[in-house]
């Protein structure tokens, strides 16, 4: 076997570290305290992040020490879940810092393509919006920290808040996320890039700041058996997701209305019907999500996607752009021109990028003009599955411009 095959395969092995992974989280959390002066928890009412909550907290009490505690509040959520958030931070009142955030952040919207992107407490919507903004709330339009742009997108939200917060000084963020959640997520945790102090559970965010990720090694059986033992309390709506029929490995929550995570907006109906209700008002396309979120084929590209009679997976992926709404479609074209383009000069595909391959709607991006058909039915703006990230806002639009040049430079879409 090649010595550098050999490396990455036992870079990807999983260590036994002797101890049950309740003390390895404790003694990550006791060490980011030693170090860093500030310290916040990205809080976000779920499973995983409440357990840590817990954890930072229980160490926070006995240093004497507050925290930050960062909420993002999407306004169209369930109310159990702002319910459990508010007992959460009364519980630790005394140790905490409130960081909830009602300020209008964009996030993706693949339940419609006339509004790609979900903007939460807009204030020209205040009419429908699906609840008033909390007494908790310390960041808001009318109170806006100092870095806040104006329709930041949640990716450059939470970075923004870590050098806020900071002062100038090291900060670490505890976010609550598990490698045993996905093949991506294992993976990102043994890649190697910048880190503290070598430790893979941790990430830099530049300048002084760190996410800390304490229980990166759980499975989903070790946070609920961390609840069962410790008493502390957990979101309700895990209770009622059980009596809905899902197993704990499918329980989720988070935002909404992604291309993967619209697969539970049925549960609204069920859980919270008059929050489902406001939301059917608030937000663009979720009713027909909702209906078509988990059938298999062309309408949402979820699985199998067949090929219509009489195309190609090239002149359906533009029969496919010429039915959406302009702007939308004109995004579209441009991300594909430029992966487009990237695989032909880069990775060496000569003149186009193959019609169809053998894996190219799975996991790993293999070019094809499949793989962009089911971008497009997926409704995945950002292009995710294309090994795009999302645009910053401030820049949007001088790449839209800059990207019209040269999509006709390129004679591509």
């Amino acid at each position: 076997m090649p010595a550098a095959r050999k490396r990455k395969q036992q870079s990807l092995l999983k260590v036994n570290l002797g101890m049950d992974v309740l003390t390895a989280a404790r003694q990550r959390i006791a060490t980011v305290f030693d170090a860093f002066p500030r310290i916040y928890v990205s809080f976000s009412g779920g499973k995983d992040s409440a357990a840590m909550l817990h954890l930072v907290m229980e160490e926070a009490v006995a240093r004497g020490r507050k925290v930050g505690v960062l909420f993002v509040d999407w306004e169209a959520q369930y109310q159990l879940t702002i319910a459990h958030v508010a007992e959460c931070l009364e519980m630790y009142r005394d140790n905490v810092e409130v960081l909830w955030s009602c300020l209008p952040l964009k996030t993706t919207n693949a339940c419609s393509q006339h509004e790609p992107e979900w903007i939460c407490w807009q204030p020209e919507k205040r009419a429908i919006w699906v609840r008033q903004i909390p007494e908790q709330a310390t960041m808001t339009s009318d109170n806006p920290p100092s870095f806040y742009r104006g329709l930041m997108t949640f990716e450059e939200f939470v970075p923004a808040v870590s050098h806020w917060y900071g002062q100038g000084q090291p900060v670490a963020c505890f976010v609550g996320i598990r490698s045993d959640e996905s093949l991506n997520r294992f993976r990102s945790f043994r890649r190697i890039k910048s880190r503290w102090q070598d430790r893979c559970w941790t990430t830099w965010l530049g300048q002084h700041a760190y996410n800390a990720y304490p229980i990166y090694d759980w499975k989903t059986e070790d946070v609920w058996t961390y609840f069962g033992r410790s008493g502390k309390p957990y979101n309700r709506l895990y209770d009622l997701m059980h009596k809905a029929g899902l197993s704990i490995h499918q329980q989720r929550i988070c935002e909404p209305y992604g291309d993967e995570q619209r697969k539970g907006l049925w549960l609204y109906h069920l859980v919270e019907p008059k929050t489902w209700t406001r939301i059917v008002q608030r937000v663009a396309g979720v009713n027909s999500g909702s209906l078509y979120a988990k059938e298999r084929g062309n309408i949402l590209g979820n699985q199998r996607i067949d090929l219509p009679k009489g195309h190609t997976w090239k002149s359906y992926a533009r029969f496919l752009l010429d039915t959406m709404p302009g702007p939308t479609a004109e995004h579209y074209r441009t991300k594909i021109a430029r992966y487009v383009n990237y695989c032909t000069g880069a990775l060496g595909y000569l003149g186009d990028i193959p019609d169809h391959a053998d894996g190219d709607t799975g996991g790993k991006d293999i070019p094809s003009w499949r793989r962009v058909c089911r971008c497009l039915l997926r409704n995945d703006y950002w292009c995710y599955s294309l090994s795009f990230s999302a645009t910053k806002s401030a820049a949007y639009e001088k790449y839209m411009q800059l990207m019209k040049i040269r999509r006709n430079k390129w004679g591509i879409m």
